[in-house]
């Protein structure tokens, strides 16, 4: 896998211990006070995880806390 991967101006770093590439934006909040990722950044995300999947790589895109997006492959026999 590349080390890192710039979609839409985020910079996604690869994390091989677990199989992710991940980025992480500010902090935001929807009308009911949750976290949320960044809309520009969680688009990013999807983005990333549609070009591993056209270059044959198992991928999806996801947020946790904190203002993280993560890409995760799930078939990591394929090389980036």
């Amino acid at each position: 896998m590349k080390d890192y991967r710039k979609v839409l101006g985020w910079t996604f770093e690869w994390r091989e211990e677990y199989s992710r590439y991940q980025c992480r934006g500010e902090v935001m909040y929807d009308d009911e006070h949750d976290e949320m990722p960044e809309p520009s950044l969680l688009q990013a995300a999807y983005d990333l995880a549609e070009e591993l999947k056209s270059e044959g790589i198992d991928a999806q895109a996801t947020w946790s806390e904190k203002g993280w997006v993560e890409v995760i492959v799930t078939d990591k026999n394929k090389k980036a």
